[in-house]
């Protein structure tokens, strides 16, 4: 009787070097083709809202990015953050409310050049919850919009900053 198990792991062998060999060639025309201009990530990114992040307030963002700048003052939207970050470069922020159907949360620091640092969109059965850390050129408000079926609404926290995160 021939033992199978030596022709066996060979074929396994070869059928793991094909996939590799594979795998390479896909990944070298990926390069060759992004390298050629013919593939450019500014392609797959074609809904970047680049005014509403390079908007210099936050009306102007607002309205590039959600259609409105109308904002009301709510005390439903909780931000956890620092009351003084020792590293603007890396202030955690934490943004979350009990509202019932929101849309999207967006997160400014009102100390930026440019405000608008995030804008989160939310599934209809996602949380109204979200958490990052986000970079401080100064002292400045933390405020978080969050846009919901009856509009746009507001809270904001003052967090100081004693290293800024921005070169200051």
């Amino acid at each position: 009787m021939i033992d199978e198990k030596p022709q066996l792991e060979t074929e396994q062998l070869d059928a793991a070097r094909r996939r590799v060999l594979q795998g390479s060639l896909g990944a070298g025309a990926m390069g060759l083709a992004v390298g050629a201009g013919l593939l450019s990530p500014q392609a797959l990114l074609a809904a970047w809202p680049e005014a509403a992040f390079k908007a210099k307030d936050q009306a102007a963002a607002l309205s590039e990015l959600l259609g409105s700048d109308a904002v009301e003052t709510s005390d439903a939207i909780n931000i956890k953050a620092p009351d003084i970050a020792e590293n603007g470069a890396v202030v955690p922020v934490t943004v979350s409310t009990d509202l019932e159907g929101v849309k999207t949360i967006t997160i400014f620091a009102m100390g930026n050049q440019a405000p608008l640092i995030a804008s989160f969109e939310l599934a209809e059965q996602a949380a109204p919850f979200v958490s990052t850390r986000i970079k401080m050129a100064k002292t400045a408000d933390v405020v978080a919009v969050v846009q919901t079926q009856d509009g746009l609404l507001s809270n904001s926290k003052e967090v100081k900053v004693t290293i800024g995160g921005c070169g200051g």
